[in-house]
């Protein structure tokens, strides 16, 4: 890439249909040096200790580990599982040679079975299901700070909240964050979920002052929405993000960090995934680049993002 801040990562949710080894072979020869591997890769390589030597064979650096979280069963036995379960992935993380490990919190009770789960179908309380959340999250803590990873909250589009995420917003996962220690509990903007936000700008600033911005996404909002509405995401500039100001405001909140893309959409994940990675590296270059570059320059917000 253009710059040694703001590499462009491949999150492996873009290229579901390839193995690690195979996401890794693409993702060099498209001349990326970052990788966001899903769990489930690893555990197809033969487990984290292959996959980091996979990775790093190829001259890659891990961004992120997707996912942990799910922390929001009733249930002691599920609770204890779902704690056991992120201290793997605190594990796995670590040893990809990643500190952020992406959070999905988890979605209400009542929903879990839409995902394969087992919960109460009448238990709808979203306010308990968040502190549980909260909870789970301090009993993570030690770990993650014992094995250097942070638990990187992701809050997803409020149509995810019922089976994915009771955090919708970057103010509401600050907010869980606030009583948590900067260096195990922070952040990522994915720009899918938080466009929408009018809050937008401020939290990603308050994110940036209270040391906790580990992480940028992008994809584009597609419409119509997809009859899986998980799989509503696409390339960026074919769908109604503003790139440019999303951009900005991350980067003047001092994120440098890798910049990740991560697409479910049926006809991008299906195609070559060498024609989506080149495609990926013209939008990044052509519609998040120069604003992430000239926020970090310090030009005007006004000229940075265009508007």
């Amino acid at each position: 890439m253009s710059s040694s801040a703001f590499p462009l990562a491949l999150n492996t949710g873009t290229t579901p249909n390839l193995d690690l080894r195979e996401a890794v072979e693409v993702t060099a020869e498209a001349g990326l040096t970052h990788i966001g591997p899903w769990r489930h890769l690893l555990e197809g390589a033969g487990g984290a200790e292959a996959a980091a030597k996979i990775i790093a064979g190829a001259g890659l650096k891990a961004s992120t580990l997707c996912r942990g979280g799910f922390l929001t069963a009733t249930e002691p036995e599920a609770r204890a599982a779902a704690l056991e379960s992120n201290r793997a992935a605190i594990r796995e993380a670590a040893t990809i040679g990643t500190d952020s490990l992406i959070m999905v919190v988890g979605g209400l009770p009542a929903a879990a079975h839409v995902l394969g789960g087992e919960g109460d179908r009448g238990d709808k309380d979203i306010a308990a299901a968040r502190a549980r959340v909260g909870d789970g999250l301090a009993d993570l803590v030690p770990y993650a700070q014992e094995h250097g990873v942070r638990l990187v909250l992701e809050p997803l589009h409020p149509m995810y909240a019922a089976d994915r995420a009771v955090l919708s917003t970057l103010g509401q996962a600050l907010d869980m964050a606030a009583g948590l220690p900067a260096d195990a509990v922070a952040v990522v903007v994915d720009t899918f979920h938080v466009y929408w936000d009018p809050q937008v700008r401020e939290q990603i600033a308050r994110a940036g002052a209270e040391g906790r911005l580990a992480s940028y996404q992008v994809c584009d909002f597609n419409l119509p929405i997809a009859a899986d509405a998980l799989k509503s995401r696409g390339m960026m500039g074919d769908g109604y993000i503003d790139f440019a100001s999303l951009s900005t405001w991350t980067a003047q909140a001092g994120y440098t960090g890798p910049v990740e893309v991560e697409i479910f959409n049926q006809e991008v994940n299906d195609q070559d995934p060498r024609l989506t990675l080149a495609t990926m590296k013209e939008r990044y270059e052509q519609l998040v680049l120069p604003h992430l570059e000239s926020a970090r320059a310090g030009a005007p917000a006004e000229t940075a993002a265009g508007v």
